[in-house]
């Protein structure tokens, strides 16, 4: 069975219950393990090394793309939160702008993007105008998290 769903910024799945779905491609731009300051471990191990900006899929493939970028700038190269999310570069805007162009481009007809942000350092509303999508509804988790899921679907 193919798989119809990707996860493109995997990272270490944490929000996966079943972290090695078989309906999925789990990728990232990295793979590497760390031990955190708490001791836990952290494993980045995706399916593919791939990058959002440049999917290696054809346009339609999946029917499911979960869109979970870096949300981070402005983090140190060991900070526990940059090695546990990833980074940003400095030009985010054109980097997440790409992102969320092949995400679509990847998704097929009527497909569903599910977006997730936590606008600790880049409030919502900047990245929402980086598409020209609008997401149909979604859910902020708490006021102090700023944690939001949104999902969208493919006109």
């Amino acid at each position: 069975m193919e798989a119809r769903v990707l996860d493109p910024c995997c990272g270490s799945r944490m929000f996966w219950f079943d972290k090695s779905n078989p309906e999925a491609v789990f990728g990232d731009i990295r793979r590497e393990s760390h031990t955190l300051c708490d001791g836990r471990s952290l494993v980045i191990n995706p399916d593919l090394i791939l990058d959002f900006t440049a999917l290696p899929f054809p346009d339609g493939r999946f029917h499911l793309v979960i869109f979970d970028p870096p949300h981070l700038y402005n983090v140190g190269p060991k900070g526990w939160q940059g090695l546990k999310y990833g980074r940003l570069p400095q030009e985010w805007r054109e980097v997440l702008a790409l992102g969320f162009a092949e995400c679509f481009r990847v998704l097929a007809a009527n497909g569903v993007l599910i977006f997730k942000w936590n606008e600790t350092q880049i409030k919502i509303a900047e990245v929402l105008s980086l598409t020209p999508v609008k997401p149909l509804f979604g859910h902020t988790t708490t006021q102090s998290a700023k944690t939001h899921w949104m999902t969208f679907m493919k006109p």
